[in-house]
């Protein structure tokens, strides 16, 4: 929807004769913000749908957009990596802090998305649950099945949120046949393992992204030196983890304890 409001501005700019720095005047955006909404790379707010559809005497058609856009829910480059996400036929994980969102229990996501800063909304909270739980349908139910491969480091794993449940989700994931999951323990951790999480995926048109994430906010890359990048660090994450079964039994160790 915010692509198609950013393209639908732009059509009406065009056919009003306003210029992009025009637009950006009167809403007080930068012309190179206005582009980026216009291409989709940002969503539309409602300021310049207001202002656009006054410039453009688009007779409110414009504005109308804002009542669908309200109900998107996530950061328009996070939409986008799920949408790659969703034609991956292979996808290499690896995690800092959390566990991954493809492996998450329902308990362990409601505990991380209510306690979200600035706080989300019950229904937005919900809804981002019910969608986190959704996207784990990439492990089973495509045909072909898709290749995954997860990373995550100790410091993950020991969080406030982790229960005997979650460890015990992970070790269930982990037996599927296309499901590899190393662990990398302090120890073994090296400098480029400290630099934070990473997704790497391939689309059924063998397209490479590399999705980045963090606190203020997050990068989907198909550029070949930002994926050839990320490549050679998630390569060296993974040699130094654990192996698949090392990591089996490293869990299996966790959940003793805790028994």
């Amino acid at each position: 929807m915010w692509r198609f409001s950013g393209n639908q501005m732009q059509r009406w700019r065009t056919k009003a004769n306003i210029s992009r720095e025009e637009l950006a005047a009167a809403s007080n955006y930068s012309p190179d913000t206005i582009k980026a909404m216009e291409q989709g790379v940002r969503m539309p707010t409602p300021r310049v749908l207001d202002v656009a559809d006054e410039l453009c005497r688009a007779e409110g058609l414009l504005s109308a957009a804002k009542e669908y856009l309200s109900r998107e829910k996530f950061p328009p480059r996070a939409q986008e990596f799920m949408e790659r996400e969703r034609e991956a036929i292979s996808l290499w994980w690896y995690e800092t802090a959390y566990i991954p969102g493809l492996l998450q229990t329902r308990g362990y996501a409601r505990a991380l998305i209510e306690n979200h800063v600035p706080p989300l909304d019950e229904e937005t909270a919900g809804e981002r649950i019910a969608a986190r739980m959704e996207r784990q349908a990439i492990l089973t139910d495509r045909k072909p099945p898709v290749a995954l491969s997860f990373v995550v480091y100790e410091a993950g794993l020991r969080g406030p949120h982790v229960d005997t449940e979650q460890l015990s989700r992970l070790l269930e994931v982990s037996r599927l046949w296309n499901v590899v999951i190393q662990l990398l323990p302090f120890e073994r951790a090296v400098a480029v393992a400290l630099m934070g999480p990473m997704v790497l995926l391939e689309t059924r048109d063998h397209e490479r992204f590399a999705y980045t994430e963090g606190p203020l906010g997050s990068q989907l890359s198909a550029d070949p030196g930002v994926v050839s990048r990320a490549t050679e660090r998630l390569s060296m994450i993974r040699a130094q983890a654990l192996s698949p079964a090392e990591s089996a039994r490293f869990l299996e160790r966790m959940v003793d304890r805790r028994e």
